[in-house]
């Protein structure tokens, strides 16, 4: 802590990122609020079913799909800390299902699998790092070159979680969605003004949402993080009061 001298007095305060526990911690609560309508993010491990989307099961803590390959990835490295896992034969099945909505091969059989194997640290874990590598860090990264605080770091994230890094057929991915943001305002890097700049990142995702019928409800952008973004909270500090598919929610402040 910093007391009271010539030495401290002005000093700039370093914004809080992303990437610090506790604003990492409200960045899960947020993102399961809208995945999985609850703010307990850890209960998630377990959770799969077929939401409908075309991208076959949806599982675990960000929503991990088969029919996009990232389920896998945490299938695979799961197996590498526990050889020999009730998941591990039916890594064929997930390779043959990728860029579809099969079941062939998977079913009821590895549903309970998932749910039980959720229950492992070891599979915990695999989930964790699949979602820091190919979601969280990639995002905050992003963000932060762009100039843009915890808020902004959050919307990027969000973002990736649902979109990926670039376009699938029929859905603009997150490349996509900050280029066509970028062509209507300027990212603080660039000199531009932060609230403007992800305002027109928030429209661009919501375009690209409103393109996709199962992603077609655009509150957890019109009812969350426009909220943040309109109250000024650009470095996403609590409390915080939102609401997702109809849903009210609240993290107060320490």
């Amino acid at each position: 802590m910093c007391v009271i001298s010539t030495a401290c007095a002005g000093t700039p305060q370093t914004p809080a990122a992303l990437d610090e526990p506790a604003k990492k911690e409200i960045a899960m609560r947020l993102v399961s609020s809208a995945e999985n309508s609850s703010l307990d993010w850890k209960a998630q491990y377990g959770y799969i079913e077929d939401i409908g989307d075309g991208r076959g099961y949806t599982a675990g803590i960000i929503g991990f799909c088969t029919g996009c390959g990232d389920l896998r990835l945490v299938v695979q490295r799961y197996t590498k800390a526990r050889p020999g896992n009730a998941l591990e034969r039916f890594l064929p099945a997930l390779r043959g299902v990728e860029g579809s909505a099969s079941h062939e091969g998977l079913g009821r059989a590895f549903t309970d699998a998932w749910k039980k194997a959720a229950k492992d640290p070891a599979m915990r874990q695999a989930q964790d790092a699949e979602r820091d590598r190919m979601y969280f860090g990639p995002a905050v990264a992003r963000a932060k070159a762009d100039g843009l605080g915890a808020l902004g770091q959050f919307i990027y994230y969000d973002a990736y979680v649902m979109h990926g890094y670039a376009d699938t057929k029929g859905s603009a991915g997150f490349r996509t969605i900050r280029e066509r943001a970028l062509r209507r305002a300027e990212s603080p890097a660039r000199e531009g003004d932060e609230t403007a700049y992800l305002g027109a990142f928030l429209d661009a995702r919501a375009a690209a949402m409103r393109g996709e019928r199962s992603h077609s409800d655009t509150s957890r952008i019109d009812t969350a993080q426009r909220v943040f973004l309109d109250r000024g909270n650009l470095a996403l500090d609590p409390p915080l009061d939102w609401t997702v598919y109809g849903d009210r929610y609240h993290i107060a402040d320490k």
